[in-house]
């Protein structure tokens, strides 16, 4: 008989990287609610990122700041050491850092943004796998979480840059889940399709409602739409689940 306690995830450490705003908040907010400790990563914005910690402490959830460059392999390792020393070692990471990413023609990137884009979703998961999987191995339980997105199936235009890197994540995650399924460490891919959050404020409305008008299920989807497919991952209900991609886009990928 199923037991709703598999979905908790009391004594279990959770690192979110980009988690002081949108789809990385909401996430960070969601595994704390389900009983993880967590520790909520950013780079720049520390006013930001303290007043998104305080909204976690005081819903109760326990956890720690931490600043880190999620593309540099020292302050990967040294962040995974600090978490590690103050809330546990980390037994689930969710990769959900990210840069600016402007749709341009291929013919205005230059090499050093499609750099960019790689280091962000190729070299950060790789790194931050490398860093966390000797305790998930040696527990025998890990939940690593990639978030991809829906335009490597849409196949975007003017999107090169982030499109191909996405791809290449989805890669990582598919191969990944095979390599490490012996020591019950899962891999799989979250993929959202465009949920309006902070950085789309200034984006236009025609183009909004363009893709808005698109989406089968009829409304736009919410950050906690996300949430909560990161913790059913994380959770032990889905421990049979590995390699797979999950879109959550209202249907949008459904043809």
């Amino acid at each position: 008989m199923f037991d709703p306690s598999s979905f908790s995830l009391g004594n279990r450490v959770a690192l979110v990287t980009g988690s002081s705003t949108g789809l990385g908040k909401a996430m960070i907010a969601g595994l704390g609610k389900a009983g993880a400790k967590v520790a909520l990563n950013y780079q720049n914005n520390a006013a930001r990122a303290e007043a998104a910690f305080a909204e976690l402490e005081s819903a109760g959830i326990q956890g720690m700041l931490v600043r880190g460059d999620v593309t540099n392999e020292a302050e990967v390792g040294r962040m995974v050491e600090d978490i590690a020393g103050k809330l546990g070692p980390v037994d689930i990471v969710v990769f959900n850092a990210t840069p600016a990413q402007p749709q341009k023609p291929i013919e205005e990137y230059s090499w050093e943004f499609y750099q960019q884009m790689l280091d962000f979703f190729i070299k950060s998961p790789f790194l931050l796998t490398r860093a966390c999987l000797p305790h998930m191995k040696s527990q025998k339980w890990g939940r690593i979480i990639n978030i991809g997105s829906e335009v490597v199936a849409r196949g975007l235009g003017n999107f090169t840059a982030y499109v191909a890197a996405k791809g290449g994540q989805n890669g990582f995650n598919r191969s990944l889940a095979t390599e490490v399924a012996p020591w019950g460490v899962t891999v799989n891919m979250i993929s959202p399709g465009w949920i309006p959050v902070e950085r789309h404020l200034n984006d236009p409305e025609e183009q909004k409602e363009g893709y808005r008008s698109l989406i089968p299920l009829n409304r736009w989807g919410i950050p906690d739409d996300v949430a909560g497919a990161t913790v059913f991952l994380a959770s032990d209900a889905a421990a049979f689940i590995t390699g797979q991609n999950l879109h959550i886009n209202g249907g949008m990928t459904t043809h």
